[in-house]
């Protein structure tokens, strides 16, 4: 289990890691953070879908084609895991490596839109200052990490808990499911 895990979950963390600097490419081109956060978050669910894969090979090849929800949601939600974990290490290397200037730019991005859209003063006065703690939050590595967390967990967890529903399957009888 250990093995499918670990291999399936790398393979995760790969497509994810590489659509993430993917989307950080095209985000500096064109300085459009929309399009490339799709592109983002496109490549989490491709990533994530090797849970999928992984739960399916686990079930049939080592489990007699039997798996309880809890032991494919444990499986499922350790390959993620592992997906989000090089997700974060690879953001945190390109963040303070290859785009230092990243928060600067995005705020400046944010806080044009904001100016775009008709906000008053006291709306656009709140946005400066939520911009302002995202900085605050992004100049601390801890909270750096636990942000980017926070970016592929949600993604991670539906693929999980849909991959636990898709794949379950009571042990026939004579066999035991795990």
């Amino acid at each position: 289990m250990k093995k499918i895990i670990w291999t399936f979950g790398v393979i995760a963390g790969i497509i994810a890691a590489s659509f993430m600097v993917a989307s950080t490419i095209a985000c500096y081109r064109s300085a459009k953070f929309e399009s490339s956060m799709l592109l983002g978050y496109t490549g989490m669910l491709i990533a994530f879908s090797f849970a999928y894969v992984g739960v399916k090979n686990y079930r049939d090849k080592f489990n007699n084609g039997a798996i309880t929800f809890l032991r494919a949601f444990k499986i499922a939600g350790l390959i993620t895991l592992i997906g989000c974990t090089f997700y974060v290490v690879v953001w945190m290397i390109e963040y303070y490596v290859f785009v230092p200037d990243f928060m600067e730019k995005f705020t400046a991005h944010e806080l044009k839109q904001a100016r775009e859209s008709g906000l008053s003063q006291v709306e656009l006065n709140k946005k400066i200052a939520e911009m302002e703690d995202w900085k605050k939050i992004y100049s601390n590595p801890l909270g750096l990490m636990l942000m980017t967390y926070l970016e592929p967990l949600p993604v991670a967890f539906v693929v999980t808990v849909a991959t636990a529903l898709l794949l379950k399957r009571k042990a026939q009888p004579g066999q035991v499911a795990i």
